[in-house]
């Protein structure tokens, strides 16, 4: 590894353990995405964000000493653009790093323009200044992984992976073996630093509230030390956030069905959220910029949550119809 005496660049958090958080500033912004290196015998980065970012993450990881043949893996929780565009440029810049990735997001990396192509749809002209674009991964260096696969971390450490579907379905939860840290991605939501909450992230079109609360309740039965989210940063109170990660969920999802059964559309399931369940949140503090959070409100705020609840309970009605006629 390189040498480490001009010390540790500007948005690189020291969390113990030899593990590090380095702030990725998604489309120019902090506090919005998180990636963590595990500076072990085996170096490895969990989560390398946008594409845009690759450039920033790289840098960071120089400065902790670690250069371009130096890093073993690279994982990624899920393959949406936030946690995993830059995957292909992180890649190129350390040729020697496998790719970790759950098995159903594994072609996706190795041939993105069908992921792009969505993404475009679904972001348009902002997807260039928000995320970039993802470039392919070599397939061969991709190892697909699922529940009990593990990541040589070196010296007897290493990461565990746990399938966590419910926000999306090619998404995995990592433990650490030696601090008992557990890399959460997306699945237990997005929680803001600057007031201790966590909302719910329900984007579609795989958004299921079964498989989200199944993933909570194996979380909770981990027993993590820490929860080490994406968006953003380190939490230690670990059983308060996850039962406040529930009843977030419940309670969005609860309400966008009470818009749903009575009539409404979906404008009228966004206004009602804005309404009944924004309040729940704190303020930011006085004298914070509030660009990243409009980023992130971009990303996990409410028109998206309720279309992917929406598109839930769609599915939902549809296979209870289907059930009916078939029964």
């Amino acid at each position: 590894m390189g040498d480490t005496t001009g010390g540790v660049r500007g948005g690189v958090t020291p969390l113990g353990d030899e593990i590090f958080a380095i702030d990725t500033r998604m489309a120019g912004y902090p506090g919005i995405t998180s990636s963590y290196l595990i500076r072990s015998e085996r170096p490895c980065v969990v989560e390398v964000g946008t594409a845009g970012s690759a450039p920033v993450l790289r840098d960071a990881l120089h400065s902790l000493g670690v250069d371009a043949a130096d890093l073993a893996t690279v994982a990624v929780t899920h393959i949406h653009l936030d946690h995993a565009g830059g995957t292909g440029e992180i890649a190129r810049m350390f040729p020697r790093a496998e790719i970790v990735v759950h098995e159903r997001g594994a072609r996706h990396l190795a041939d993105p323009s069908r992921l792009m192509r969505s993404a475009r749809m679904v972001w348009g002209e902002r997807l260039d200044t928000l995320f970039g674009e993802m470039t392919p991964t070599e397939a061969a260096r991709i190892r697909a992984v699922d529940t009990g696969d593990e990541v040589d971390l070196g010296a007897g450490r290493r990461l565990t992976a746990h399938y966590s579907p419910g926000h999306a379905k090619h998404h995995v939860g990592l433990v650490d073996s030696l601090s008992g840290d557990l890399y959460v991605g997306d699945a237990v939501g997005v929680y803001n630093p600057l007031t201790g909450d966590v909302r719910p992230a329900t984007p579609p079109p795989d958004f299921d509230l079964d498989a989200g609360l199944g993933s909570l309740r194996l979380f909770s039965d981990i027993r993590p030390r820490r929860l080490l989210f994406s968006h953003f940063g380190a939490v230690d109170e670990v059983a308060p956030t996850l039962e406040r990660a529930v009843e977030e969920l419940r309670v969005w999802v609860e309400t966008v069905r009470e818009s749903r059964d009575t009539g409404g559309d979906l404008d009228h399931a966004v206004a009602l959220v804005r309404e009944r369940v924004l309040d729940r949140y704190r303020p930011l503090p006085e004298g914070v910029a509030g660009e990243s959070q409009q980023v992130l409100d971009i990303l996990s705020g409410v028109e998206g949550n309720v279309a992917g609840i929406t598109h839930w309970l769609d599915r939902v009605e549809a296979d209870r119809r289907e059930a009916e006629k078939t029964g």
